[in-house]
C-alpha cells in the first residue's frame, strides 16, 4: 500500500503543474545519448504522448549529427569540421538533409505514434518554417566559408500552430533555405530557439549529456540572463556550454518565458523537469 500512497503522491505533486502549463507551448531540443539509447528512445516517446494528453503542446527540435557522421564515413566521405561546425559542401549538404528529415526525424515520429501520439514530421522548408542565412567562422578576422551552414533569419511558425491546435506532435529537423533556395544545415540548439521565441513559448528545454551548468565544479540549478556573461569572462562557463547558454539568452529576449539545459541521459528527464518541485538541470531565467 505505501508504494501506491508514494505514486499518488506524485501525481498530487504533478497537479499544480499540470494547471499552471495547460495550452502552453513547451519547445524541446532532443538530441546526444536520449536520441541513441533504445530505452530513452522509448521512454522520451511515450513522455511527449503523455504531455499531449495532459494539454501541453510539445514542439519537438531534433539533431543528429553522429547519425550523420556515421554515414559520411560508410560513402568514405570524411568529415571536417571547423570551430566545431561541420563544413558542409554541396555533396555533404545532401547527405545531412536525407539523414535528418528522411532517416532520424522519421524514427522519431514512428516511435510517437507507436506509443498512440499523433506525430508529423517537418523540415523547416515546411511552410517556409525556417528560413535561413550562411554563417561564416571568423578566422583572427578572416572570413572562412564553411559551405551550407546557417542559423536562423526567419521563424513562420504558421504550421506549428495549426498543428498544435489539431492536436499533432510537431517533430522538425533543422534545415533551413535561403531567398535564392539554397538549403543550410543549421545547428538544432540554435534552430529550437528561435522557434521557442517565435513561439512565445513558455518553456525552452535543451536535452543534453551532462547534469547541466556547473559553477565551480557544482551543478548551478538555477541562473539569471543577466549573470551569464560575467560567468563566461571567468571562465565559469566554457567550450561547448557557451553557445547553449547563449541560446537560452536569445530565447528568453524573444519572449520564452523560462530556460532550462537538462540532463537527457535521465530517464523521464522531461517530466522530472515540468513536473517535480525540484526539477533538475540548470533552469535559466530573465
Amino acid at each position: 500500500m505505501k508504494r501506491y500512497i508514494e505514486k499518488v503522491n506524485t501525481l498530487t505533486e504533478s497537479f499544480p503543474y499540470i494547471r499552471e502549463f495547460n495550452g502552453k507551448t513547451i519547445v524541446i531540443k532532443y538530441g546526444g545519448h536520449a536520441m541513441e539509447d533504445e530505452a530513452l528512445k522509448k521512454s522520451f516517446a511515450r513522455d511527449m504522448v503523455l504531455l499531449k494528453y495532459v494539454g501541453i503542446n510539445p514542439v519537438i527540435v531534433h539533431g543528429g549529427g553522429p547519425q550523420i557522421g556515421s554515414l559520411l564515413k560508410r560513402i568514405g566521405k570524411e568529415s571536417e569540421f571547423i570551430a566545431g561546425m561541420r563544413v558542409t559542401d554541396d555533396e555533404t549538404m545532401g547527405i545531412v538533409e536525407m539523414v535528418l528529415v528522411g532517416q532520424v526525424n522519421k524514427e522519431i515520429v514512428h516511435n510517437i505514434n507507436m506509443v498512440g501520439g499523433k506525430a508529423v514530421g517537418l523540415s523547416g522548408k515546411d511552410g517556409g518554417l525556417l528560413t535561413a542565412e550562411r554563417i561564416y567562422h571568423d578566422d583572427n578576422g578572416t572570413r572562412v566559408d564553411i559551405g551550407q551552414v546557417g542559423t536562423v533569419a526567419h521563424v513562420n511558425p504558421t504550421i506549428i500552430t495549426t498543428l498544435d491546435k489539431e492536436k499533432f506532435i510537431p517533430v522538425i529537423a533543422p534545415i533551413g533555405f535561403d531567398e535564392t533556395g539554397i538549403t543550410y544545415n543549421i545547428n538544432a540548439d540554435i534552430a529550437a530557439g528561435k522557434i521557442a521565441g517565435a513561439l512565445k513559448a513558455e518553456k525552452l528545454i535543451l536535452l543534453t549529456d551532462i547534469e547541466g551548468v556547473k559553477i565551480e565544479g557544482k551543478l548551478a540549478t538555477s541562473l539569471k540572463n543577466g549573470d551569464i556573461e560575467g560567468l563566461i569572462r571567468k571562465n565559469e562557463i566554457t567550450g561547448g556550454m557557451i553557445p547553449k547558454v547563449h541560446c537560452c539568452q536569445d530565447a528568453l529576449r524573444a519572449g520564452v518565458n523560462k530556460t532550462h539545459i537538462i540532463d537527457g541521459r535521465v530517464q523521464h528527464a522531461v517530466l522530472l523537469e515540468i513536473f517535480t518541485d525540484a526539477g533538475i538541470g540548470t533552469e535559466i531565467v530573465s
